[in-house]
């Protein structure tokens, strides 16, 4: 009996054709487990796992060089204006001018070019927008490539020539995008590198031949300490917007940097600034070498071609006025700017109720999100946009119509920062401000800095009256909330016979 039992068990338990038996572990008590990635090896009978290889290093590829046109374009000569052509730059330089589509110098340009072509140390007081980073990048182009390495002077990877640093993100990107365009039939290999993006990826950028770098403070520290950035040979260094580097806290930063390069008169040193009171020069002193200290200041802070309305409202109601804008103002691109962030959040999440799908540009957002959220504002994909005084510096769009200022700004400076977006390359603009009991305290240091009153006008009712919700809504989750994990989101609630939104406090 005990034996028919077992073979009638041992049938059962048998193994199919199909499947290939694992041979058991040797040792007592092992369980037998299938085998995945295993490698016996010779003599000791174990098995251990199997390594892969490590990956090859990840190396840029040297961008190719585009073949420059045949000979460059006549430009007119204007009474009272500079022609780059006049200009002794490089003949590459002067085809990526015509490609890009400029012609005549501005006012930074025409006073800061001869300096820095002549190799001066500067100190240039000027507003974002009016052209100098286009000066300072052509000149030091210039530079470069009048003076090439030979090669017996062949440098390690990561050593640049020329160094950019810049206190937002968004104008890192901004200078490297002009950099491309400007200097898109030259030879130089230029990289940007900044936070919140792929670290690895911006290291393997810097694994060449560099001739330029532009950069954050932050992230430029990271790749020297790491070994990966050399700047014991900078031969150009340009710190851009200063008095923003000193509000938020990067001269620190920026005084480690400057300490790893080759001392002051042995290097070409630039300081922009929007002001150069005391404390910029201070710095100035310290980083530069007899410099030409230059102001270019618009006859105006704010454009004649921007129309600047103010709206005196409560807080409560700003939210109606501002959809009757997005729904009866004729526009390419609108910015709508705010102090908080999650005063922004809230605003988005309340303007997706009533139909209108908005992307924010704050800290919050990862740095690739707000990559492809100002791509797609600049190609027209999205038309408006939703934005703190840290993006006021970075977004460089020509055909933005409509600034809403949904909160006046608690700085005045930045109140010109951000109608600044506005009213650019010749076209006209309109500023629109909203007045609530909070908003008017910050009215009057404006008006002062900019020498001029304003009068604020009431809304009609109609403005004032909400338009019925939209159906169906796509809505963002509002601040503070968390997404579940599990299968339950977006179930339907068994009391209340409603679907979840599948976030919670």
């Amino acid at each position: 009996m005990f034996r028919k039992i077992k073979k009638f068990l041992s049938g059962i338990f048998a193994e199919t054709p199909e499947k290939k038996s694992v041979p058991p572990k040797k040792g007592k008590g092992q369980k037998q487990h299938p085998a995945r990635n295993v490698k016996k090896t010779s003599g000791t009978g174990k098995k251990k796992k199997k390594i892969n290889p490590p990956a090859a290093a990840a190396v840029p590829e040297k961008r190719p060089v585009i073949k420059c046109p045949d000979e460059l374009k006549e430009v007119p000569v204007c009474e009272g204006m500079t022609r780059f052509i006049d200009l002794p730059l490089d003949k590459t330089v002067q085809f990526g001018i015509q490609h890009a589509g400029f012609e005549y110098c501005t006012a930074i340009q025409e006073i800061t070019m001869p300096p820095l072509l002549d190799n001066r140390d500067l100190a240039g007081k000027a507003q974002t927008g009016t052209g100098k980073t286009a000066a300072f990048l052509l000149a030091s182009f210039n530079k470069l490539l009048k003076n090439p390495l030979d090669a017996a002077q062949k440098r390690e990877n990561g050593t640049p020539r020329m160094v950019v640093l810049a206190p937002t993100r968004e104008l890192a990107m901004q200078i490297h995008k002009d950099a491309s365009q400007l200097g898109i039939f030259t030879p130089l290999n230029i990289a940007v590198v900044f936070g919140g993006m792929d670290h690895e990826k911006q290291r393997a950028a810097l694994n060449c031949q560099l001739d330029g770098l532009i950069g954050t403070p932050g992230r430029v520290i990271d790749y020297s300490r790491s070994g990966a950035l050399k700047l014991g040979k900078v031969e150009i260094l340009v710190i851009d917007e200063a008095d923003r580097m000193l509000d938020m806290g990067f001269i620190p930063d920026v005084k480690r940097i400057v300490s790893q390069m080759p001392p002051k008169g042995k290097r070409q040193t630039l300081l922009f600034s929007a002001t150069l009171d005391e404390k910029i020069l201070h710095l100035a002193s310290g980083w530069l070498t007899e410099p030409v200290v230059l102001e270019s200041e618009p006859e105006k802070m704010v454009s004649d071609n921007i129309n600047q309305t103010f709206y005196s409202v409560l807080r409560e109601e700003k939210l109606a006025l501002l959809l009757h804008i997005l729904r009866t103002a004729e526009y390419e691109r609108i910015i709508i700017f705010g102090n908080r962030k999650d005063v922004n959040a809230n605003l988005q999440y309340d303007l997706a109720r009533y139909g209108f799908s908005v992307p924010l540009l704050s800290g919050d957002i990862s740095q690739e999100k707000r990559i492809k959220i100002l791509e797609k504002f600049r190609s027209g994909k999205e038309k408006i946009v939703i934005a703190t005084d840290v993006a006021a510096r970075g977004i460089h769009v020509d055909d933005v119509s409509i600034v809403i200022n949904y909160d006046l700004p608690e700085q005045p400076e930045d109140y010109i920062h951000r109608i600044g977006r506005t009213g650019r390359a010749g076209n006209t603009g309109t500023s629109v401000s909203f007045l609530c009991e909070y908003g008017a305290y910050y009215l009057p240091p404006i008006e002062e800095l900019l020498g001029t009153q304003f009068s604020s006008i009431l809304p009609d009712a109609e403005m004032l009256v909400l338009p019925p919700p939209a159906e169906n809504p796509q809505l963002p989750s509002r601040p503070g909330t968390v997404r579940k994990s599990g299968r339950n989101n977006g179930a339907k609630n068994t009391r209340t016979g409603r679907r979840t939104s599948g976030y919670r406090r």
